[in-house]
C-alpha cells in the first residue's frame, strides 16, 4: 500500500475545540496556499449541538502591513499596485495601498515588515510601532495580519517604482501629508480595509507618534 501524500504545510487538521465536532476534514487544492474542506457541527450558545456545516477554507498563513510615517515633515508613503482581485470584485485594478506580505515560516513578524518596506518602498524602517495582529476574513480565511507604523525619513526625492522581479511585482510609490490620507479614508476613497485601519489607527496616535519620533 502506498504512503498517503503530505498534507500541505499550511493546511494542517483542524485543532480540536470545546464544543467543536469535525467530522471530515481534507485538502482540496495545494498549491502556493492550500483550500481545506471541512465538515463540522458546533455547541449553539443555547447549548445544542449545530446542524452539519461544509466549510472551504483558504489557508493564508501570517502577513504583515507598514505604514511609513515620517513624523519630521508629517507625511505618509502609500503605493499603487495592481490587484486582480480588485479588479475582479468591480473596483479599480490599481489599489492605492499600504506594503505588505507574507511571513516566512516562523519569521518574526517584525523582521518580515521592515524586509517588506524595504523592497516595495526602498525605505529602511527607523523604528516600528506595533498596530496589533488582526484576523482580516474571519468567514472563509485564516491568515492573521501584523500591523505596524513604521518611522521612515521621507527625502524630497524618491525613486518612485519598486518590488522584486523575482515575483513579477510592481510597486509605485505614492507620498502625501497624512491629513490628506486621512482625509481619504473619511471620503471613502480607499478599497483596502487594511490600508484604512492603519491610517485611522495612526489619526488616533498622530499627536503621541510625532512627539515620541521627533
Amino acid at each position: 500500500m502506498s504512503a498517503s501524500p503530505p498534507r500541505h504545510p499550511k493546511a494542517p487538521p483542524i485543532p480540536p475545540a470545546p464544543g467543536l465536532q469535525v467530522e471530515a476534514d481534507e485538502v482540496v487544492f495545494g498549491q502556493r496556499f492550500a483550500m481545506q474542506r471541512v465538515r463540522f457541527r458546533y455547541t449553539r450558545f443555547d447549548g445544542s449541538l449545530s446542524g452539519p456545516l461544509t466549510w472551504e477554507l483558504w489557508r493564508r498563513g501570517r502577513g504583515v502591513v507598514i505604514l511609513p510615517y515620517d513624523p519630521a515633515t508629517d507625511r505618509v508613503a502609500l503605493i499603487e499596485q495592481f490587484r486582480l482581485p480588485a479588479h475582479a470584485a468591480g473596483l479599480k485594478p490599481v489599489q492605492t495601498e499600504l506594503p505588505a506580505g507574507l511571513l516566512e515560516p516562523e519569521e518574526d513578524p517584525a523582521r518580515a515588515a521592515a524586509r517588506e518596506l524595504e523592497e516595495e518602498t526602498g525605505l529602511p524602517a527607523r523604528h516600528l510601532a506595533p498596530i496589533g495582529p488582526f484576523l482580516l476574513m474571519p468567514g472563509g480565511c485564516d491568515e492573521v495580519v501584523h500591523f505596524y507604523c513604521a518611522h521612515v525619513a521621507l527625502p524630497e526625492i524618491l525613486t518612485t517604482t519598486h518590488g522584486l522581479d523575482t515575483e513579477n511585482e510592481s510597486t509605485r510609490l505614492v507620498v502625501m501629508p497624512a491629513a490628506d490620507a486621512f482625509r481619504m479614508v473619511a471620503e471613502r476613497k480607499l478599497d483596502g480595509a487594511p490600508t484604512a485601519l492603519a491610517l485611522l489607527w495612526l489619526q488616533i496616535n498622530h499627536a503621541r507618534l510625532r512627539e515620541e519620533w521627533t
